[in-house]
């Protein structure tokens, strides 16, 4: 079995029976991070770099709303659960988006204060246009969505957890920790979304041509939130050609390289998300973050 997460060869029962037993249900963790404490955080906090730090910055701006609709997604349809295992592990689904969505915004803060433009995306304007569309669509569809985009989360989680490229890449050190520690929660709760919509009775043609939209819109959109967010920045304006070549290296980099190639694996009719077993790599995390000398038991509260 490997850390960077391989297709199972044990039977998907046997795969499950292990996931969703009672200690390995998504466990809330109440925890706290010091960003900029101390020593001022720098505003390339990773590895200097101006468009992977426009990306990160990125990705926690948009974290918190999108957590709030992942909640929202599957309390819509809360009443019609009936497996007490299920139950469990939605009520821990909840807690643990719920978390990340404070400790994210916790983050956001510094970074609006640092000139990064991502305040838009929790604003109460745009929650609230959200939310009206939410109501409208069906809850298997809102369920849907859910579940695809947390199959995007679980893939960039298994890389920066599995990957030694990505775990050598300079950074502040708070962020690091933040990161480590949603990483390792997305994926002790990556199939909870797919089996409620699974339990609901979602369809498999909705499940893949959801999925098939999203890899579609994946490039323009991450490329059109990005070059909006470095437009803003006055440094990146300046050094065009450098932003360029950061810009390259993103998508060749260790990060998002086969992202599209790993997403895809959704669209195989019968997947299922604990297909991929990430179970060493969360015992390996576990340990190193919250065992008896965890790197972050002092963050907890």
């Amino acid at each position: 079995m490997s850390d960077q997460g391989t297709v199972v060869t044990v039977s998907r029962h046997q795969q499950a029976a292990v996931a969703h037993s009672p200690e390995n249900y998504p466990r809330t963790r109440r925890i706290r991070f010091r960003f900029g404490e101390g020593d001022s955080l720098a505003k390339y906090f990773a590895d200097d770099n101006i468009a992977l730090s426009h990306f990160v910055a990125g990705l926690s701006g948009v974290f918190p709303p999108g957590e709030d609709s992942f909640i929202r997604s599957v309390r819509r349809v809360t009443d019609r659960i009936t497996d007490p295992v299920l139950k469990k592990r939605v009520a821990g689904f909840i807690g643990q988006e719920s978390t990340h969505g404070q400790e994210h915004r916790h983050l956001n803060e510094k970074l609006v204060e640092m000139g990064y433009p991502i305040a838009w995306h929790d604003s109460q304007p745009l929650k609230d246009r959200v939310i009206r569309f939410e109501e409208r669509v069906p809850a298997r569809l809102h369920l849907a969505v859910t579940a695809a985009l947390e199959h995007y989360t679980a893939m960039l989680a298994q890389r920066v957890l599995s990957s030694e490229e990505v775990q050598a890449i300079p950074g502040d050190p708070e962020i690091w920790h933040l990161l480590k520690w949603h990483a390792l929660e997305e994926l002790e709760h990556k199939s909870v979304a797919f089996d409620v919509y699974r339990a609901i009775g979602g369809s498999e043609r909705m499940r893949i041509a959801v999925m098939a939209i999203l890899i579609a819109l994946t490039i323009p959109l991450v490329t059109i939130e990005l070059a909006i967010s470095l437009a803003y920045d006055p440094v990146a304006r300046r050094h065009p050609l450098r932003v360029a070549r950061e810009m390259r290296e993103l998508y060749r980099g260790p990060l998002l390289k086969g992202t599209l190639r790993d997403a895809a694996k959704y669209l195989r009719p019968g997947f299922h998300p604990d297909d991929i077993d990430t179970t060493a790599l969360l015992q390996r995390w576990k340990q190193e973050l919250f065992g008896s000398e965890g790197a972050l038991l002092d963050h907890l509260r």
